[in-house]
């Protein structure tokens, strides 16, 4: 499998390259197109329970799309949001943040994962997904994504809205900026410190400032 990014880092689309019998699988709607003789077909990954838990608790579908081609390919996929794209290959577990997620090969499991309460007071939501086995994935970010490869004990201050994915077992702390009133009037809010050894993917934009942003400006109802 072939995986090449085009148009990045604003808008970013994934054209992905099948040979013969491979298969790919993407989060509903994540396709923008495909060549002609690659079947789709839709399913509830992992039945019915995991399903949905990776729908109602991580944030994703409910269905995963499933794109194969007797004699190979292409699908181009993209993300509801402008921004970039990022191919990883999967070695070892990884967390990735509700939204980021586009597609994997199939030999890459995903599934949620409780993230308990430092994740709920960072206003992400108590679950994130898990990626487990080994294949390519595909990651997608509001903005560009940064990558952060921290050695063991080293540090680093990441705010909360701006993670996409970060290495299962990487050591995290949620916490504010400064006191309440540094909360509520600087901007920042929640910061998250986490501690090496491992790789962070941030993203340059946050969905939430955006619609802090946005909203004030949208007409209002008379």
């Amino acid at each position: 499998m072939e995986v090449k990014l085009l148009y990045h880092p604003s808008y970013t689309m994934a054209n992905v390259k099948l040979s013969a019998g491979e298969e790919i699988r993407a989060e509903s709607g994540a396709m923008v197109s495909m060549s002609d003789g690659v079947e789709m077909e839709t399913k509830m990954q992992g039945g019915f329970l995991k399903a949905l838990g990776r729908s109602f608790l991580g944030g994703e579908s409910f269905f995963i799309n499933t794109f194969k081609s007797a004699n190979g390919g292409e699908i181009n996929f993209a993300p509801p949001l402008p921004g970039d794209m990022f191919v990883l290959e999967l070695e070892k577990p990884m967390l990735i943040q509700s939204g980021s997620y586009v597609a994997s090969e199939s030999s890459v499991d995903i599934d949620t994962k409780f993230g308990g309460a430092k994740m709920f007071f960072a206003s992400e939501g108590l679950f994130l997904l898990r990626a487990t086995g080994k294949g390519k994935i595909i990651l997608s970010s509001f903005g560009a994504i940064h990558e952060i490869m921290l050695q063991a004990g080293e540090k680093y201050i990441v705010d909360t809205g701006h993670f996409v994915a970060f290495d299962e077992g990487i050591g995290f702390n949620v916490r504010r900026v400064g006191g309440i009133k540094s909360t509520l009037f600087s901007g920042e809010g929640l910061v998250v410190d986490i501690t090496g050894p491992g790789r962070v993917l941030i993203q340059s934009r946050s969905t939430d400032s955006f619609l802090g942003w946005l909203i004030p400006k949208l007409p209002k109802n008379k």
